[in-house]
Protein backbone atom coordinates (compact mmCIF):
# COMPACT_ATOMS: atom_id res chain seq x y z
CA UNK A 1 0.00 0.00 0.00
CA UNK A 2 2.87 2.31 0.88
CA UNK A 3 4.32 1.92 -2.43
CA UNK A 4 1.09 2.12 -4.45
CA UNK A 5 0.39 5.59 -2.39
CA UNK A 6 4.17 6.63 -2.99
CA UNK A 7 4.33 5.99 -6.54
CA UNK A 8 1.03 7.70 -7.27
CA UNK A 9 2.14 10.65 -5.64
CA UNK A 10 5.27 10.82 -7.69
CA UNK A 11 3.43 9.71 -10.54
CA UNK A 12 1.01 13.31 -9.89
CA UNK A 13 4.10 15.89 -8.98
CA UNK A 14 5.83 14.46 -12.29
CA UNK A 15 3.11 15.39 -14.07
CA UNK A 16 2.85 18.88 -12.49
CA UNK A 17 6.42 19.34 -12.79
CA UNK A 18 6.54 18.53 -16.57
CA UNK A 19 3.69 21.18 -17.03
CA UNK A 20 5.87 23.86 -15.65
CA UNK A 21 9.09 22.77 -16.68
CA UNK A 22 11.88 24.17 -17.78
CA UNK A 23 10.67 27.15 -15.15
CA UNK A 24 10.98 25.16 -12.04
CA UNK A 25 10.01 28.56 -9.63
CA UNK A 26 8.41 26.14 -6.92
CA UNK A 27 11.11 23.51 -6.63
CA UNK A 28 8.76 20.96 -7.83
CA UNK A 29 11.38 18.80 -8.77
CA UNK A 30 12.33 18.28 -5.07
CA UNK A 31 9.37 16.96 -4.46
CA UNK A 32 9.34 14.57 -7.35
CA UNK A 33 12.72 13.35 -5.94
CA UNK A 34 11.55 12.52 -2.81
CA UNK A 35 8.43 10.66 -3.49
CA UNK A 36 10.82 8.37 -6.28
CA UNK A 37 13.33 7.56 -3.88
CA UNK A 38 10.32 6.41 -1.32
CA UNK A 39 9.04 4.33 -4.34
CA UNK A 40 11.79 2.74 -4.58
CA UNK A 41 12.85 2.20 -1.12
CA UNK A 42 9.35 0.49 -0.79
CA UNK A 43 10.03 -1.14 -4.31
CA UNK A 44 13.24 -3.18 -2.71
CA UNK A 45 10.93 -3.38 0.53
CA UNK A 46 8.23 -5.14 -1.47
CA UNK A 47 10.78 -7.32 -3.10
CA UNK A 48 12.30 -8.58 0.07
CA UNK A 49 8.93 -9.05 1.52
CA UNK A 50 7.85 -11.28 -1.27
CA UNK A 51 11.11 -13.35 -1.85
CA UNK A 52 10.09 -14.13 2.45
CA UNK A 53 6.28 -14.13 2.22
CA UNK A 54 5.32 -16.09 -1.33
CA UNK A 55 2.15 -16.12 -1.50
CA UNK A 56 0.90 -15.06 1.53
CA UNK A 57 2.24 -11.23 0.16
CA UNK A 58 -0.69 -11.17 -1.63
CA UNK A 59 -2.85 -11.72 1.40
CA UNK A 60 -2.54 -8.87 4.09
CA UNK A 61 -4.40 -8.79 7.56
CA UNK A 62 -6.58 -5.50 7.61
CA UNK A 63 -3.93 -4.52 10.18
CA UNK A 64 -1.52 -4.29 8.18
CA UNK A 65 -3.54 -2.22 5.23
CA UNK A 66 -4.36 -0.09 7.82
CA UNK A 67 -0.83 0.60 8.61
CA UNK A 68 0.05 0.85 5.58
CA UNK A 69 -2.33 3.34 4.33
CA UNK A 70 -1.42 5.61 7.60
CA UNK A 71 2.31 5.01 6.87
CA UNK A 72 2.25 5.95 3.14
CA UNK A 73 0.18 8.99 4.01
CA UNK A 74 2.37 9.83 6.74
CA UNK A 75 5.24 9.97 3.93
CA UNK A 76 3.18 12.12 1.94
CA UNK A 77 2.57 14.58 4.29
CA UNK A 78 6.36 14.86 5.41
CA UNK A 79 7.31 15.41 1.69
CA UNK A 80 5.39 18.16 1.71
CA UNK A 81 6.60 19.54 4.72
CA UNK A 82 9.97 19.36 3.54
CA UNK A 83 9.14 21.14 -0.05
CA UNK A 84 7.42 23.87 1.94
CA UNK A 85 10.34 24.59 4.39
CA UNK A 86 12.67 24.23 1.28
CA UNK A 87 10.42 26.36 -0.76
CA UNK A 88 10.40 29.17 2.70
CA UNK A 89 14.03 28.80 2.91
CA UNK A 90 14.42 29.10 -0.79
CA UNK A 91 11.70 31.97 -1.53
CA UNK A 92 11.83 31.70 -5.28
CA UNK A 93 8.96 34.83 -5.19
CA UNK A 94 10.13 36.67 -2.51
CA UNK A 95 7.21 36.60 -0.86
CA UNK A 96 8.68 35.66 2.54
CA UNK A 97 11.55 38.49 2.11
CA UNK A 98 8.56 40.91 1.02
CA UNK A 99 6.62 40.08 4.30
CA UNK A 100 9.55 40.46 6.37
CA UNK A 101 10.94 44.08 5.29
CA UNK A 102 6.82 45.19 5.67
CA UNK A 103 6.95 44.20 8.70
CA UNK A 104 9.97 46.09 9.61
CA UNK A 105 9.29 49.36 7.86
CA UNK A 106 6.02 49.76 10.21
Amino acid sequence: MTLLITVFAAIICTIIWYKKAPNDNMKISILCYMYWGASLMWLGDAIFEYAELHEEYFNPAIEDIINDLYLGFSVIALGLILWLIILLIKDPKGAVKASLLKKSNN
